[in-house]
């Protein structure tokens, strides 16, 4: 096994349990709200699912930038994204200047 193989295998195990777990969290949060019942605030709820329903694509986006070795390095500028922010949000595909640029 290359150093790199070593080095990289734990960060790409731990990037797929975060992931892992926004997703069980986001499918969860999602069956909320398909239980919740309807009423005036049917928009909200609407906004609600659309914007976990993205996320979750989000989440899909990110296990597959790890299988082909590209997760962790911004779409935007190609640098890579500093850990902190892969803490926070696993499913990022920006560091922080570039989110700011599509935001």
């Amino acid at each position: 096994m290359s150093p790199d193989v070593t080095r990289t295998e734990p960060h790409r195990h731990e990037a797929r349990r975060r992931l892992e777990h926004a997703r069980t969290s986001r499918l969860a949060q999602l069956r909320a709200l398909d239980e919740t019942e309807r009423s005036s605030d049917d928009h909200l709820l609407s906004a609600q699912k659309t914007a976990m329903e993205r996320v979750l694509e989000e989440i899909e986006e990110a296990f597959t930038r790890i299988d082909d070795g590209t997760y962790g390095r911004c779409v935007g500028c190609g640098k890579p994204v500093p850990a902190e922010r892969l803490d926070i949000l696993p499913y990022t595909r920006h560091c922080v200047a570039c989110q700011r640029r599509v935001a």
